[in-house]
């Protein structure tokens, strides 16, 4: 079973270059879809039509691909499939570099459930300890060729912009264009003074704009350097997933990524058929079936505490050993008084071995970081618990007062970047 490669979200900025210092990004090596896409009555009055969709199906190609053919055949048909949510994924070769990749995820999970062998219920492990990159998601609006609005934070997370391209600047005759180094650029949208309000949108309120997202994975037994990724549109699948990724993160001291427990646990993503409301357009709620992705976390909560305590338990026992070998008495280290510029030294609580949230911001304040902005930081390297969750405070320790002990600036610079990159990139 090959072992995911899991980004450090800590150190994922590169050094500068030419172009630019970014977030490493997640290279994407397939697709697999929530649904499926069936002929609209009109096209399955085509016999045409129907001939190619089955020819589709039956050689594996894409719903793209499929409904390309159909629309090259038939041009008076515009849009000749339409989605159809249906209880398993669909894996079709087409959509992998590696067609055999498909059928390699097919052999291990699928089952029959007596509509032939489908993906009901597959593993995955996330490459990263922060939801928002393994679940990137936004209000986008759409044309045909190319995505016209998209929805972007301010770096303070505060402040939510609809973004669209900038025009493409000409040069002093006005005839040719500019040549542009590193891609279009882009720019709030005039309307609503730049503002994402749905409410007062007119692409949301046409149903133009919708929020996207998609899930950003490893299949276990799958062999494949590249993350796949599984796009969904429901609002539902997503806030039910960053309920499990957050409860999930708490458990293990902030982090998501990879296997779950030793016993090599994983996230898995199946569907479950839910009532799902909605507003009619005569402002009526009304309910109704559907099949919605769903992010299980079968895993043993209590063997997940034990797993803490024995680190917590191995740390320690490091510490002593460490200690021991370097001939100074047991306690030595954590009761001297560093050189630190007169910093507080790196004294852990003596209740269970890890810092009080007080010590930490009183660190954080001796540092010239506002405790406030320290918590943001926090709770985004190490998930929404890490101040209730010891291995999580202990690890917040570590960095502040081993890792940065003697750089306080150079650790102000990280914060501030950290939070600057992450509330900018979420949408």
């Amino acid at each position: 079973m090959p072992v995911p490669t899991i980004i450090n979200d800590s150190a994922s900025a590169g050094p500068p270059t030419v172009l630019g210092q970014a977030h490493a990004r997640i290279p994407i090596g397939g697709k697999i879809r929530a649904g499926i896409k069936v002929l609209t009555a009109k096209a399955a009055a085509q016999p045409r039509a129907q001939s190619l969709y089955e020819q589709g199906v039956a050689a594996g190609q894409s719903f793209d691909q499929i409904e390309h053919a159909i629309t090259e055949a038939l041009p008076q048909l515009k849009n000749p499939l339409a989605p159809r949510n249906v209880a398993w994924f669909t894996v079709r070769p087409q959509d992998f570099p590696n067609p055999a990749i498909a059928r390699q995820i097919l052999d291990a999970y699928a089952e029959d459930r007596g509509e032939g062998r489908r993906l009901y219920r597959f593993p995955v492990v996330f490459p990263s300890d922060r939801w928002q990159t393994v679940m990137p998601h936004e209000l986008a609006a759409w044309s045909t060729h190319e995505k016209r609005y998209w929805s972007e934070y301010s770096p303070d997370g505060r402040v939510r912009h609809c973004m669209t391209h900038a025009p493409v600047p000409m040069d002093d005759t006005g005839r040719r264009t500019i040549r542009i180094f590193g891609g279009r650029k882009t720019m709030a949208r005039e309307t609503n003074g730049g503002l994402c309000e749905p409410e007062r949108c007119p692409e949301y309120q046409h149903r133009q704009c919708n929020l996207s997202g998609r899930f950003l994975f490893f299949i276990p037994g799958i062999r494949s350097i590249s993350a796949f990724e599984l796009h969904t549109n429901s609002f539902y699948a997503m806030n039910g997933a960053i309920q499990k990724f957050e409860t999930v993160s708490f458990l293990r001291g902030g982090r998501i990524s990879g296997f779950l427990d030793r016993q090599h646990a994983t996230f898995f993503l199946t569907k479950k058929l839910m009532e799902v409301a909605h507003i009619d357009e005569q402002g009526k709620p009304v309910r109704m079936p559907q099949w919605i992705i769903e992010l299980e976390a079968p895993v043993d909560v209590t063997a997940l505490l034990r797993e803490r305590e024995d680190e917590d338990a191995a740390l320690r026992q490091a510490q002593l050993a460490t200690q021991l070998l370097g001939g100074e008495a047991p306690g030595s280290v954590a009761a001297s008084a560093p050189a630190t510029g007169g910093l507080p030294g790196p004294e852990p609580a003596p209740d269970d071995g890890a810092p009080s949230l007080q010590q930490l911001l009183a660190q954080a304040e001796a540092r010239g970081i506002d405790p406030v902005r320290y918590q943001a930081y926090a709770a985004r390297r190490w998930g929404a618990g890490w101040k209730l969750n010891r291995h999580g405070r202990r690890q917040a320790w570590n960095e502040m007062a081993e890792r940065y002990r003697h750089d306080p600036e150079g650790y102000r610079d990280k914060i501030e970047s950290e939070l600057a990159l992450a509330d900018g990139s979420a949408a």
